[in-house]
């Protein structure tokens, strides 16, 4: 009896682990947050902003997290198919920590939770993660280009190197099947399953790829595009200086070093990216971009227990 209540015990757990993980992590960051800020002072100032134009902007940085989930639904047909919602639960789990713990360490959850969950090999999640990460990393710096190549006197030689630089990720992808080849060269025979591995994780074929970009694309657009209106209607001022600071602060939270959940490293990058193009110097205005920076900061924060929440409401059938 003992030992059936046991393995009834572990059956529960191993059910309804994805459940237990959100939920524990998302009371972890209504603490945190309730330490760090204080939710009724954070409420009062959303108050003054208009809760409708919060809620607009947290139910698009909410749908972001589908577009995300989708690309992943996308480079993973086969294991995922019609698992869209467990998925889903598995993306949010990853970005809350991945957010929550700092110097990147909660990207290791991906590839654990993805074998987990999807019975995929650590090296084949790790190595989709990495494509993942670098086209994210090449999406917002491409972004942030423009606003160099803007104002430039020689317009047509800056437009080219930018352009150049957008497509820099296809010509890396053409050239994918050489460099794997020239590595299971070199590499001792043992080690050519873990490249076989690393190749199953890249995008299959150039459709798989472009889509993958596609989606990147659009989830990071909307994303900054969300955060600059929510830093403009906070007073942050030019429209060029919200831009910036949108894109300063999701810089930040793609580089390797952040602190936990982005308290200080975050905002301290959307002031920065503000000021950089064109936001005023001045006392006054500083202020004002500084309590800007930290309710944006807190706006992405609440936007990933959202996505949480709405991941446990969604429940997978089965």
């Amino acid at each position: 009896m003992n030992s059936d209540g046991q393995l009834s015990r572990r059956s529960w757990l191993a059910r309804n682990r994805m459940a237990l993980i959100s939920v524990a992590a998302i009371a972890a960051y209504a603490v945190f947050v309730e330490w760090v800020w204080g939710w009724a002072v954070q409420l009062r100032q959303w108050a003054e902003i208009g809760f409708s134009s919060v809620c607009v902007a947290l139910g698009l940085l909410v749908a972001t997290y589908f577009v995300r989930c989708y690309r992943i639904y996308d480079y993973f047909p086969h294991e995922t198919a019609g698992r869209f919602l467990l998925l889903f639960r598995v993306t949010q789990v990853h970005n809350l920590l991945n957010i929550m713990l700092p110097f990147r360490a909660g990207e290791t959850s991906f590839p654990l939770l993805m074998r987990a969950e999807f019975n995929i090999p650590l090296l084949r999640g790790t190595s989709a993660l990495l494509v993942m990460r670098l086209l994210d990393l090449h999406a917002l710096l491409t972004v942030a280009a423009v606003g160099l190549v803007i104002g430039r006197s020689n317009q047509m030689v800056a437009w080219l190197l930018w352009t150049m630089a957008l497509l820099s990720p296809l010509l890396f992808f053409l050239l994918k099947a050489r460099i794997l080849r020239g590595v299971r060269r070199v590499s001792p025979a043992r080690f050519v399953h873990h490249v076989d591995e690393i190749e199953a994780g890249l995008p299959e074929h150039l459709p798989a790829f472009l889509r993958a970009s596609a989606m990147t694309i659009l989830n990071w657009g909307v994303k900054v595009a969300v955060l600059a209106w929510v830093l403009a209607i906070m007073g942050v001022a030019p429209l060029a200086a919200s831009f910036g600071g949108a894109l300063g602060g999701e810089l930040s939270s793609v580089l390797p070093v952040h602190a936990p959940a982005g308290v200080g490293t975050y905002a301290a990058a959307i002031v920065a990216g503000a000021v950089s193009f064109g936001a005023a110097g001045g006392k006054t205005a500083l202020e004002v971009l500084a309590r800007a920076s930290v309710n944006a900061h807190l706006l992405i924060i609440v936007s990933a227990v959202a996505g949480t929440l709405l991941s446990l409401v969604l429940r997978p059938k089965g």
